[in-house]
């Protein structure tokens, strides 16, 4: 049986996808240094997998897993556009050189296929929609660029090294488990701990702006596909194939809402094309933005000690941002 290697596997995505593969009797070892990851995530599970708690920024004793016949799926990184700019150092050593390290343990053993956890940020404020994969890469801020630095390491590690791929750039991914902190990248989390606590949403700009919200079991979805699937060496987009205004997430949610400045750097759309990965993968999104908002009401508790940002934190929180993204 081979081995199935997450890093990552304590945070939002990457628990889900630990979550799916035990159900399915698969041999998990997650690897995880719990920067944004909970173990709370994983622990009704976690008697049933391996983990190991180490960065793979650093080598260390995590390397000895990779022998045998083993998938690997990289989820780890760190997030949010803010501690980007003001620590583009540790986003490089998070998810550049981690991912390096990772390709380089990769080269040990027979690694099956190597799936990663790619960022739709990459398209930066894109021209068309909905986006096709082709679209014109144009990372604004330290985080995407990255995750894009990332990606072009797992493609070059691939052609040389032989190491097949699949990369899946995620959209706007939302659902249980979604991290408790950030002022960007973790929307849900910041609505919902502002729900509980009957303070309003804090709306970015109009809140005109759409996005394509990806429920994180289709996503989870996306990545067990790929996995089986025969195809290798390819870029898949994820989304949802439908788009949404933040103004009626706030509708959907319920409650009072207050306007806040309209941030530099951010797209007025995320849309993703998904026609590629639909034909190639036969993959398909199954959940509405209704049934998955329904969903995260109905476990709204987990968001219980989540900071809750009011305007005025966050103005603080993105001092940087507007400096640096004008």
């Amino acid at each position: 049986m081979p081995k199935y290697i997450i890093t990552g596997g304590a945070g939002f995505i990457g628990s889900h996808l630990v979550e799916h593969l035990v159900k399915q009797n698969k041999k998990v070892v997650v690897i995880d240094n719990l920067s944004t990851g909970r173990l709370e995530n994983i622990r009704e599970f976690k008697k049933k997998i391996k983990f190991i708690d180490s960065d793979i920024s650093k080598k260390g004793k995590w390397i000895k897993e990779f022998k045998g016949k083993y998938y690997v799926f990289h989820l780890a990184a760190l997030a949010d556009i803010v501690p980007s700019i003001q620590n583009p150092t540790e986003y490089f050593n998070s998810n550049v050189q981690g991912t390096l390290n990772l390709l380089e343990a990769c080269r040990n053993g027979k690694i099956l296929k190597f799936l990663y956890s790619a960022s739709s940020s990459c398209y930066g404020i894109p021209k068309r929609f909905p986006t096709k994969e082709s679209q014109k890469i144009d990372p604004m801020y330290p985080y995407a660029l990255t995750k894009k630095m990332a990606e072009d390491l797992i493609i070059h590690w691939s052609k040389i090294y032989k190491i097949p791929y699949i990369s899946l750039r995620l959209f706007n991914v939302y659902g249980t488990r979604s991290r408790t902190s950030g002022t960007y990248g973790a929307m849900f989390g910041v609505f919902l701990a502002q729900k509980l606590s009957k303070k309003p949403f804090t709306i970015v700009g109009s809140g005109l702006q759409t996005r394509d919200f990806t429920y994180v079991s289709d996503v989870v979805n996306a990545f067990i596909i790929a996995h089986k699937s025969n195809i290798s060496n390819e870029i898949f987009n994820v989304g949802s194939g439908q788009t949404i205004s933040v103004k009626k997430i706030t509708e959907l949610l319920g409650g009072d809402r207050i306007f806040i400045k309209k941030r530099p750097g951010e797209p007025d759309c995320t849309f993703a094309d998904i026609s590629k990965i639909k034909k190639k993968l036969g993959w398909r999104p199954k959940i509405k933005i209704e049934k998955g908002i329904k969903i995260l009401l109905k476990n709204i508790k987990y968001w219980n000690n989540a900071p809750i940002w009011t305007p005025k934190k966050i103005n603080i929180a993105t001092k940087a941002w507007f400096k640096f993204l004008k």
